[in-house]
């Protein structure tokens, strides 16, 4: 038992990140597709209908029959259709921020997350906050570290560590110029402000598909009902707000690329990855992995394209480990607090109930039976 529950906290632990890989992959992918003239609204309107055909043989292959799942009522296909609108209005805010901004901005804002998320898993009662308690001081220290760190990754390099001796490293860096663009500070301004509201918007969709997925936990069937009901909201919407046919028209370029891969690693596994680390762990664990985007884009930034490794990405990142640990150790420690509670209340109502009071009390209740019969 111990070692199925480690094998699965590992796994859920290693799909989270890889969300995070995918999505710093996803952005930069698409600020190159926007920088060639993909419009934001085509791309949102292309890549929830793959999503859905990539997602729609999965609740038929994969069914899940250690659940039991209730029966399916309009409250809950009514939080899915409001589920779906926000992510819509999400995405388009976000890859609008990114279009006027760059991905280096969005990964650095999308440390927002943690906090709007705690707040509201707080005022909905999905998180304990017991400030006394190690546990919630744990978490509430960790979120704050974690994100302090991002903020070091963003606003400072400090000295060289590492220099890129490779040839194409200027190359690369010219290329990244590039790819990131040179927006006005007006645009960029907007970007933030785009990119903020994202943030708030998947903290409020996360806590509620937590609610959604803790009454109907059919995880395939409800990301799928998601992006079905996203396909339907975003394409009448980016069609009435995109309304150069031209754009439209897709080429085997970067933009298709970017699309094919948004449907495949983006709505439709990111939401599935998503929807079952909520069930399992709450909004506040799902969130708190924001932070490593800054530390991933770095990463792939030194490998990728020749970028120089600074003392503050160092720095930085050693800050954000060490308040993911500590998030990760609240939690953990609440949930060992919380079984032992559980069987600690069973211990009790055990040893309050001895055998001899229950034996007269079925003695009892059998005369009264047979006396009634009688």
């Amino acid at each position: 038992m111990e070692r199925r529950k480690f094998f699965r906290e590992a796994l859920l632990l290693s799909a989270t990140v890889a969300v995070e890989c995918t999505t710093v992959g996803l952005n930069t992918l698409f600020k190159a597709a926007a920088s060639k003239g993909l419009s934001y609204y085509v791309f949102v309107a292309y890549s929830y209908p793959l999503a859905t055909l990539a997602l729609l043989p999965l609740p038929l292959i994969f069914r899940n029959t250690t659940t039991v799942v209730p029966s399916f009522k309009f409250s809950i296909l009514s939080r899915i259709i409001l589920l779906s609108f926000i992510g819509v209005l999400s995405q388009i805010f976000g890859y609008t921020g990114i279009a006027c901004s760059s991905p280096t901005l969005s990964s650095a804002i999308s440390n927002l997350t943690p906090a709007f998320t705690f707040t509201l898993a707080v005022l909905f009662r999905m998180e304990k906050l017991a400030l006394r308690t190690i546990s919630t001081q744990a978490k509430i220290i960790g979120t704050m570290v974690s994100i302090s760190g991002a903020l070091v990754v963003v606003l400072y390099k400090g000295p060289t560590i590492f220099l890129s001796t490779s040839p194409s490293s200027t190359h690369s860096t010219n290329s990244l110029h590039w790819l990131m663009g040179s927006p006005s500070v007006s645009n960029w301004v907007t970007g933030g402000f785009l990119l903020t509201a994202q943030c708030f918007l998947l903290s409020i969709w996360s806590i509620l598909l937590t609610q959604i997925i803790n009454i109907y936990p059919a995880e395939l069937l409800v990301a799928f009902l998601y992006n079905l009901f996203a396909a339907v909201i975003a394409v009448p919407l980016c069609l009435f707000a995109e309304q150069d046919l031209s754009l439209w028209r897709l080429k085997p370029d970067i933009a298709l690329v970017s699309i094919v891969y948004s449907a495949f690693l983006g709505p439709s596994f990111n939401t599935i990855i998503h929807t079952w680390g909520l069930r399992l762990k709450g909004p506040v664990y799902i969130a708190i992995f924001k932070p490593l985007s800054v530390v991933i884009a770095a990463i792939t930034g030194i490998i990728f394209l020749g970028d120089t490794l600074h003392l503050g990405s160092v720095i930085g990142a050693v800050v954000i480990c060490v308040g993911f640990y500590a998030v990760l150790w609240g939690k953990a420690n609440e949930e060992v607090a919380n079984d032992d509670s559980g069987f600690a209340s069973l211990g009790v109502r055990a040893s309050s109930d001895s055998t001899t009071p229950l034996l007269l009390s079925v003695k009892v209740e059998d005369t009264e039976i047979i006396n009634g019969s009688r």
